[in-house]
């Protein structure tokens, strides 16, 4: 997160690196995600961790995320299967896990509301930010959207029929995809996506943290940099 982002009073962001927790490689260390192979007992430490670290008012509200347009109502008392979560309650904290995939966290200037989604290209183009934004009672100019940690534009090699999937819906979009000198392939700008998407809906205000989760190992998972590995987490929560 970067000091130049404006954010609401009452509304707190975060998010994970790989940094700071117990698992072994390749979930090494501080892996999040209960769904990859790692050790059950490492993945709730990892989770204690990051509660303690982040001063966190309630555990979060994890997701069992499918790739999907389903936004739910934060409940950490359940797992449910969804890519988003929005509450309204103070001290109820919004979680979605990422190895490559876009999350985007959305509050409104107020401090009344905040979602976080997990926005794969698929989620992306189905239509997952739209349908998180529905949930808010204000309007969407009066959002603002914060895109975390992703694969970046010269790292995510996508096919003709990504590219196509988008173009059906706004023609334009062929702008942030880019031919490789592989036949059919193009580099894909998964936030420029993103921002396009939310700026259409009306949602003017959106800041992007310029790290990809490819290239930067050091710090962060990567499923298409590494096949098997682990997950970090983007959280948004009201104090």
């Amino acid at each position: 997160m970067t000091t130049s982002w404006h954010i609401p009073q009452g509304v707190n962001i975060a998010f994970s690196s790989r940094h700071g927790g117990v698992s072994k490689a390749p979930y090494g260390s501080l892996n999040l995600g209960l769904h990859v192979g790692d050790a059950l007992e490492n993945v709730l430490a990892n989770r204690a961790l990051i509660s303690e670290r982040l001063i966190l008012p309630s555990p979060p509200a994890w997701l069992d995320q499918v790739h999907s347009t389903k936004v739910v109502e934060a409940d950490n008392q359940r797992r449910v299967c969804a890519d988003a979560s929005y509450t309204r309650h103070r001290q109820q904290v919004c979680v979605v896990m990422t190895a490559d995939c876009l999350p985007v966290l959305i509050c409104d200037r107020q401090g009344k509301q905040v979602a976080a989604i997990h926005a794969g290209w698929r989620g992306l183009c189905d239509g997952i930010i739209e349908a998180a934004l529905k949930t808010f009672a204000v309007g969407h100019s009066d959002l603002i959207a914060y895109l975390g940690p992703a694969i970046g534009p010269e790292a995510f090699e996508v096919g003709e029929d990504v590219r196509q999937a988008f173009m059906l819906l706004h023609p334009e979009t062929s702008a942030f995809f880019n031919a490789t000198e592989s036949d059919g392939k193009y580099l894909a700008d998964l936030q420029g996506l993103a921002k396009y998407r939310l700026q259409l809906a009306g949602v003017s205000q959106v800041y992007l943290t310029h790290a990809c989760t490819y290239k930067n190992e050091a710090d962060y998972f990567s499923y298409r940099r590494d096949g098997i590995t682990g997950r970090t987490a983007s959280f948004i929560w009201l104090t």
